[in-house]
């Protein structure tokens, strides 16, 4: 068995609750213990944060992956949001003793566009072109000056609208996210994912852009805000100190060309998320796999979802391990392998 000096991995970075399963599981003991690593091209049932101490060191070429984004999912729902940092800065400590010297490891997440925030003051709009009734701010106002003593019911009855508009022109008409709940913020996560992969051991290496379709329904807020509908993501890839191949016949020149070398990846999304709430395309990990791994590669994704991943690395002649936490999706994302094999032996 590896001990923890030959997997070059600094233990006191773990969480305590992980640091003794990692000491017993990398302890040279007396040389005789029977070890038992996952087996390559396996999707695994269970928690990633008590499967991935159990991946041979060293074994991983490329681990991509797409985490829970705190954007009330489902599968997130339980998830407080420093739930969801504890969940994530684990997952990534994890991967340092997996990973090959100089391999990598590559997130797909995005920015959290409805972060509620108590400390932020309440956004309020005035929709100029949204007005069902002519009373302004300034009429409401001066009316209140005149009748310092008239309730909202007398004001409006004076001014010949609604008790709504009074209230709307006194305190705005789009407070986003409800008018008894927190404000909500865009949070920008870029940083708090590189703090936690430096923390590990990890370098940041490089980051592309994943523009999908525009998610209008999730957008509906646009209408009355200048803010963007939800349309890109990110892919942050991180580097483990070592030798790292460079092949450009990985790729052909047009495919260099056309996004091997871009920064901006122009992937349309998938059209029905029937089967999962947050399914990629397949053409997402595929390029990432093609990229920075050789065939016979061992590719790992943690959060495996649907198998998307797993997928993606049949077809491009590497081998695979998934781990989900959620029954229905192994059993999805076993499904999805098995006509994928059957398919490719065609």
């Amino acid at each position: 068995m590896s001990s923890l000096e030959e997997i070059d991995f600094k233990i006191d970075r773990l969480p305590k609750g992980l640091q003794e399963k990692f000491r017993e599981l990398y302890s040279n003991g007396n040389g005789n213990e029977a070890v038992h690593y996952l087996h390559p091209n396996e999707i695994y049932l269970g928690d990633a944060r008590q499967l991935l101490p159990q991946i041979e060191p060293n074994s991983i070429a490329l681990s991509v992956w797409s985490p829970p984004y705190f954007v009330g999912k489902e599968y997130e729902a339980h998830l407080s949001f420093q739930n969801w940092q504890d969940l994530l800065k684990t997952v990534i400590s994890l991967h340092f003793p997996v990973i090959k010297p100089g391999g990598f490891l590559v997130i797909n997440i995005a920015d959290i566009l409805v972060f509620r925030d108590p400390s932020m003051p309440r956004i309020q709009a005035e929709a100029v072109n949204r007005k069902r009734s002519p009373i302004t701010r300034d009429d409401v106002l001066k009316a209140m000056a005149d009748h310092p003593d008239y309730n909202r019911y007398q004001l409006a009855k004076l001014l010949g609208c609604s008790e709504q508009t009074i209230d709307r022109r006194l305190h705005g008409n789009n407070i986003r996210g409800g008018k008894y709940e927190s404000q909500t913020r865009v949070k920008i996560v870029g940083g708090l994912v590189e703090e936690w992969a430096l923390s590990a051991g990890f370098y940041p290496y490089d980051r592309r852009v994943w523009v999908k379709d525009a998610a209008w329904e999730n957008s509906r807020w646009t209408s009355l805000s200048y803010r963007s509908v939800d349309e890109f993501e990110y892919l942050y890839v991180f580097w483990k100190p070592g030798i790292t191949k460079f092949d450009r016949k990985r790729l052909s020149a047009d495919e260099w060309k056309n996004w091997g070398s871009r920064g901006v990846w122009y992937i349309p999304s998938v059209r029905a998320n029937n089967d999962h709430e947050a399914k990629f395309p397949v053409e997402l990990p595929a390029r990432v796999i093609r990229l920075l791994t050789d065939p016979g590669d061992i590719v790992l994704d943690c959060f495996m979802g649907s198998g998307t991943t797993a997928v993606a690395a049949i077809r491009e002649n590497r081998q695979y391990i998934g781990i989900e936490i959620l029954e229905k999706y192994v059993t999805l994302a076993r499904q999805r392998v098995s006509t994928e094999n059957l398919t490719m032996e065609k």
